[in-house]
């Protein structure tokens, strides 16, 4: 399981790009995308993601 992101939510801050300790998130279009094989599902991006556009 990887992190998911809402991208209906996502304002495109790029938090997350940031938060995340393996770089598996990265921008496509303006809005955050999930690399489902480099995410470890430590939740980093979850608690960082001031929409709450990211979930576990």
């Amino acid at each position: 399981m990887a992190a998911k992101v809402n991208s209906d939510a996502c304002s495109g801050c790029e938090t997350c790009v940031g938060a995340c300790p393996v770089e598996a998130i990265s921008m496509q279009d303006g809005k955050a995308s999930v690399d489902d094989s480099k995410c470890i599902d430590c939740g980093a991006c979850v608690g960082e993601c001031p929409c709450e556009a990211i979930s576990l």
